[in-house]
């Protein structure tokens, strides 16, 4: 289902079609609207060269984010990694203990 909502961003009223809840697509452009007054903060461009460099710097949040994402994904891989090792390790060592034990 399709929810229809109308937000604010540059100053301008857009009304949106989007399949996720409303507080999020007013979060959505809440952040657009953020970076959008960052960009016209730096003074002297216009409204479509803010526009522009407000996407440019979003898509570089997000290209960020992704390699951030990637790094944690491959560092649980190896700490899972680490940790079966260590679990076979371990699973040795108990019966190197057995082992012994039973020449006693």
């Amino acid at each position: 289902m399709q929810n229809r909502v109308t937000v604010t961003v540059g100053g301008l009223k857009y009304t949106l079609l989007a399949a996720e809840g409303e507080d999020y697509v007013h979060r959505v452009a809440g952040y657009v609207n953020d970076k959008l007054k960052e960009t016209v903060g730096q003074g002297g461009i216009s409204q479509m060269d803010s526009a522009i460099l407000t996407a440019i710097n979003i898509a570089d949040d997000r290209f960020k984010e992704q390699e951030a994402s990637e790094n944690l994904r491959r560092q649980i891989k190896e700490l899972l990694e680490e940790n079966s090792k260590l679990k076979s390790e371990l699973s040795e060592a108990k019966r190197e203990i057995f082992k012994l034990q039973q020449k006693r």
